[in-house]
């Protein structure tokens, strides 16, 4: 019999990989990268300390690894503040199939908006981005002012500091699990 490439299942061994079974990094350690994460977002993002400062609250996913070809994966550890103080610690994972190629760093801050997405996604034990919760996309230019966006949607992600490329932005399908580091 012959054997099969089966992409769901390199997906669904990815996402174990890298999912909430992976340890996490000491907490001091995420700590530091989301504070230099902030620092980079507020330089790259006019007005974004500002904005920061009236969401509810904010995911930060400072070092967030993607890469593919065809199959594809993705991981970040971060942390979520609340009134600027670390509530909880979370990774993100995701694995894909379809038109992909490339590798890419990247930073990821996701901002909760309105009360009750935030208190949704806290009470969740392993929020699915497009099942559990919509996130809007925000695209913004460097120079570009923050502080014209409207607070109409609940939740909004800001992808920043690129690095390398990759072809496919979505949040479709991806996994924030709380974790506890070191």
């Amino acid at each position: 019999m012959r054997k099969i490439f089966n992409p769901l299942g390199v997906i669904i061994a990815m996402m174990l990989l890298f999912g909430s079974y992976a340890a996490a990094e000491p907490a001091s350690v995420i700590e530091a990268k989301v504070n230099e994460a902030i620092k980079q977002f507020d330089k790259e993002v006019k007005g974004g300390e500002k904005f920061l400062s009236n969401v509810k609250g904010y995911l930060v996913f400072p070092s967030v690894y993607k890469g593919g070809f065809v199959v594809g994966g993705e991981y970040g550890e971060g942390a979520l503040r609340v009134n600027g103080e670390t509530l909880h610690y979370y990774s993100l994972a995701s694995g894909s199939i379809g038109l992909q190629a490339g590798l890419q760093k990247r930073s990821i801050i996701i901002a909760f908006v309105s009360e009750t997405a935030l208190k949704s996604f806290i009470r969740s034990n392993g929020w699915e981005a497009g099942v559990d919760g919509s996130i809007t996309v925000a695209k913004w230019g460097i120079g570009k002012d923050i502080s014209s966006i409207s607070y109409e949607k609940p939740i909004y992600a800001f992808v920043y500091g690129e690095k390398g490329l990759m072809y496919n932005l979505t949040f479709e399908g991806t996994k924030f699990t709380r974790i506890i580091p070191k």
